[in-house]
């Protein structure tokens, strides 16, 4: 699914911020990224979910080396692969279920499947009640699950998120690391940084450890 080799990052001219990273995860896999802050976490998330290049090395996704890929086959990679952002990035002139719904509408699916499939998954993350409602009206954990919910409502063959229960308890927090190993089950490869130690040591899962942009060890 994944294969870094000695890749190396820097943002512009700058030094860089992730070193000879080489690592495989393999398709229906399930993997946790850990590190203190600053370690270069969202950095490598980046690198998978293809905002950014890397400096060297080779990334190769889905079977395709990115160094090869043309700018015309990213949007097709990128559709394969479900991301939750530390900042949500809900679009606030739309409502919970028309956030939730437009990686459907985007895909071409139609209303009603887009409706019942995106009301399901609200109702799974507790948010049932809230489908009508606008982003500014939530508050950071509920706008934190309308972003999950998003994120897996196309069932991606890849799911990355970045800190995905930073904004709830502990309660919702495990709810939603068991959607993400149901996803998994179904089939989907998932990362999520995390620097909840507490949460990773609740699952069985490889995990991957940066320190200061090097990946020191895989568990």
């Amino acid at each position: 699914m994944i294969r870094f080799v000695n890749v190396g990052m820097r943002y512009g001219l700058g030094d860089e911020v992730l070193h000879d990273i080489s690592f495989e995860l393999k398709p229906g896999s399930f993997h946790f990224l850990s590190g203190a802050s600053g370690a270069g976490k969202s950095s490598l998330l980046k690198l998978i979910y293809l905002a950014t290049r890397p400096s060297r090395g080779m990334i190769t996704l889905f079977g395709q080396d990115l160094s090869t890929c043309q700018r015309k086959d990213i949007p097709a990679l990128r559709r394969k692969i479900g991301v939750v952002f530390q900042d949500f990035r809900l679009l606030e002139h739309l409502t919970v279920l028309e956030n939730v719904s437009l990686p459907l509408k985007v895909a071409g699916a139609k209303a009603v499947r887009m409706r019942e499939h995106a009301a399901e998954l609200l109702s799974w993350v507790g948010l049932e009640n809230c489908i009508d409602a606008l982003p500014s009206t939530l508050s950071g954990g509920e706008k934190q699950r309308v972003a999950i919910a998003r994120a897996v409502v196309t069932r991606p063959q890849l799911l990355i998120a970045d800190e995905p229960t930073g904004n709830v308890d502990d309660a919702i927090a495990m709810r939603l690391l068991h959607l993400f190993e149901e996803l998994n089950r179904l089939g989907t490869t998932v990362m999520i940084a995390t620097h909840n130690e507490t949460l990773i040591n609740s699952f069985d899962h490889t995990r991957l450890v940066l320190e200061a942009g090097e990946l020191k060890r895989v568990t």
